[in-house]
């Protein structure tokens, strides 16, 4: 009834079945649990609850960054793959820390729809709406989870309107909740006109499900005490009244939001929200990319690097690319042609993830995530295809909020540092800039976590003690123009000039007046602070 219509031509059958998509919520939603529930509903675990449990199975499988076990939040997103129903997920996390936004934006790149998650006592927090600003760029269609209904939490109704006024976004709802907190029951279940009772139990268990002729059936006065049921027909009257009926074309083109309640710690509501995903978030779809966009169903094989991660497995020195499959049907051991240096790769081992777990991909379908183990040859932005030189658009990097001067505790080691902060930099955890006088590094991010995760990685990956201090810069701009009108700008301001990791010209200032200053002095020249990551 609400499958998803498309005007393009038909996919094949297993591209078709992909839904590939990121989990956005503000720090302590519930992002995490969720997740888990979804890989137990997937039959990719076997038990949720370890986030509860004690000891090394405390932290859940998304989080496997030593750092994230620490603090318990995820800072690098990982992707995950499994199969629910006749649908294959691609399930894509993306940190929840405000710290790692640069990152969440790269990770929305690779998928083609959010489920945003809110607690329903909090209700919109200023991260999800970060998040969902972005999302609202990429014109990505979202699905939304109110969580913890099983605590106390807000009206359904002001919940509601609160996401309609500050995402500016119509909302249906998929659900409708029976009593709050300790009283919360379970949900009326619009779409299918089930009711759906919550286990207290067992939080792993999923409660009956029961098949109900609308809202007057005799069999919900069987569950439902008669001032909660009175209440329920007369708050899904008011809702089917004042708020738009689902419409699969609205949520596709990002104007509707679909939303469900439950309790992800319950297993309550999970379900239903997957098969939501699986009924109306899109299936694969085109990649911008130059000269001409790109068509999952394309015969040929492309993909892009959302994502590179660096030891994933410690013991191994290993980095990781995260390539989203654009188009085609990708087979192990195939050659791809590396846009940027025009060089063939044959990519013997790539491996599907399960969180932190993974296995060798002999095949993958456009709309799936591979990893690419390499040594450093591959980074964000680049596009490998069957030989076409195309290239994938619109992976930004943004210039950094915060600067700090790098040293290695051990002058001696200098080098070793310059290998580890150019590791970094590729991977996108920082922005590494090389003054043109002075020595040492500058280091650039978007939030002070950051050079925490930074300085505990270096020394733990690298054992590497290092020392952050204040830089004399408080900003950073690309310099674009004319070879000749650059090396010009570049000799007149060697004070000013550093290079990041790619080569490229950086222009470092104290002060927004100087920025000014060269905009106005220098007409030939360009100071942006985004730069698209793709070089060459």
């Amino acid at each position: 009834m609400l499958d998803t219509a498309s005007n393009r031509p038909e996919l094949p059958p297993e591209i078709a079945r992909r839904r590939t998509f990121a989990i956005i919520s503000h720090p302590d939603a519930g992002k995490t649990t969720l997740t888990e529930k979804f890989l137990l509903f997937g039959g990719a675990i076997q038990m949720a609850g370890q986030v509860r449990a004690k000891g090394e199975a405390r932290r859940t499988r998304s989080d496997f960054m030593q750092m994230e076990k620490d603090r318990g939040i995820s800072v690098s997103a990982s992707a995950m793959s499994f199969d629910f129903g006749k649908y294959r997920f691609n399930l894509v996390d993306t940190p929840g820390h405000s710290d790692f936004s640069e990152d969440t934006y790269r990770t929305l790149t690779a998928v083609d729809a959010a489920v945003m998650v809110i607690d329903g006592a909090k209700g919109v927090e200023s991260q999800t709406q970060k998040l969902f600003e972005v999302c609202r760029l990429r014109d990505l269609p979202i699905l939304t989870f109110c969580n913890k209904m099983d605590r106390e939490s807000r009206d359904t109704f002001e919940i509601i309107d609160e996401i309609q006024e500050n995402l500016a976004i119509d909302v249906t709802p998929a659900s409708w909740p029976i009593g709050v907190g300790r009283d919360f029951l379970g949900a009326y279940d619009m779409i299918n006109d089930r009711l759906e009772l919550m286990d207290r139990a067992d939080r792993n268990k999923v409660a009956e499900s029961i098949k109900l002729e609308g809202l007057d059936d005799p069999k919900l006065a069987e569950h439902v005490p008669a001032e909660m049921l009175e209440q329920l027909r007369e708050e899904v009257e008011m809702a089917r009244e004042l708020l738009p009926p689902l419409d699969a074309q609205a949520v596709l083109e990002g104007h509707l939001t679909p939303i469900w309640f439950g309790s992800a710690i319950n297993s309550f509501g999970v379900k239903e929200l997957m098969e939501g995903i699986g009924r109306l978030a899109p299936e694969p779809q085109p990649t911008r990319a130059e000269p001409r966009e790109i068509a999952p169903e394309e015969k040929k094989v492309s993909g892009f690097v959302f994502k590179v991660q660096a030891n994933m497995d410690p013991k191994h020195r290993d980095r990781v690319a995260f390539l989203r499959l654009s188009s085609g049907h990708f087979q192990r051991g195939m050659k791809l042609t590396h846009v940027r240096t025009k060089k063939p790769m044959a990519i013997s081992n790539p491996v599907l993830f399960l969180a932190s777990d993974r296995e060798l991909a002999e095949e993958a379908w456009a709309g799936d995530i591979i990893g690419i183990p390499n040594h450093g040859q591959l980074r964000i932005g680049d596009t490998l295809t069957e030989g076409e030189a195309i290239k994938v658009t619109g992976i930004p990097s943004f210039a950094p909020e915060l600067l700090q001067s790098c040293r290695a505790g051990d002058p001696m080691k200098a080098k070793h540092l310059e290998k580890a902060l150019m590791q970094f930099a590729e991977e996108g955890a920082a922005k590494v800039f090389k003054p043109a006088f002075g020595s040492g590094f500058i280091v650039g991010v978007v939030g002070a976590l950051q050079f925490e995760v930074l300085g505990s990685r270096i020394e733990l990956e690298y054992g590497l003690p290092v020392r952050f201090e204040a830089s004399q810069f408080t900003s950073a701009r690309w310099v674009h123009g004319k070879k000749d009108d650059v090396d010009k700008f570049v000799n007149a301001n060697k004070q000013h000039i550093a290079h990041d990791n790619d080569g490229d010209v950086v222009y470092m200032t104290r002060l927004q007046w100087d920025i000014d200053r060269v905009v106005r002095d220098n007409p030939e020249i360009t100071l942006s602070s985004t730069k698209e990551m793709m070089v060459g």
